[in-house]
């Protein structure tokens, strides 16, 4: 247990200090397939996509195709693959729509030469094999819990408002991803801020009249 405990976390500190500590990745109980994360959006496939917007090259399945993608071991339901079984780009684009803190996706069959990356607009925040993330373990088993893994990837307060998937070969197979976004908090208004201004006001005129006194 020992080893392979130095085997999953040597890796996860190697990415996080490439990335400037950002976000900080962690690994679920082994045999958990979704979130846990209170306020969580997730995101199952089982209707379409389900982010704000989906584009590049991937695609919603069932089952397996030899050679192609396999389905994620304890997931019986439809799923995301990426690259498309006829790969062009082998990258696929999901947006949040607004910015978020936290991302978890249960990762199937986990490969060295996948990838996730995320970004706040225009700048990469921060990226990462399946090595990065499992070392050793990213074989692409498709009947190991090592390599069947729910990742959770926490932004503290930093954030990001999309996320690439990219995969070299066949294939990146994942579900349920679950995303929370930024709790937004409404500056004062200026009515506030006069209401305010008019109690501090009679507040200082009260103290003057009591000092004259």
């Amino acid at each position: 247990m020992k080893n392979l405990f130095t085997a999953l976390l040597f890796p996860l500190l190697l990415a996080t200090g490439a990335a400037q500590a950002l976000p900080i990745v962690s690994l679920s109980n082994a045999g958990d397939v979704a979130s846990s994360v209170a306020g969580a959006t997730t995101v199952d496939f089982n209707s379409g996509c389900g982010y704000a917007s989906c584009s590049g090259d991937f695609a919603l399945v069932t089952g397996n195709q030899s050679g192609k993608y396999a389905q994620p071991l304890g997931v019986n339901s439809q799923y995301l693959t990426v690259p498309n079984p006829s790969p062009t780009t082998q990258s696929a684009l999901f947006t949040l729509g607004s910015a978020a803190d936290y991302f978890g996706i249960f990762w199937g069959s986990i490969d060295s030469y996948n990838f996730i990356s995320f970004y706040l607009g225009n700048d990469l925040i921060a990226s990462f094999s399946g090595s990065d993330i499992v070392g050793q373990f990213a074989n692409g088993n498709q009947l190991s819990l090592n390599s069947n893994r729910y990742i959770n990837f926490d932004f503290g307060s930093e954030s990001y408002d999309s996320v690439k998937l990219t995969s070299n070969g066949f294939a990146f197979e994942s579900d349920n991803h679950a995303f929370k976004k930024l709790v937004s908090v409404t500056e004062p208004t200026t009515a506030l801020l006069l209401l305010l201004g008019l109690v501090g006001l009679t507040l200082a005129r009260r103290q003057e009249r009591i000092s004259r006194q």
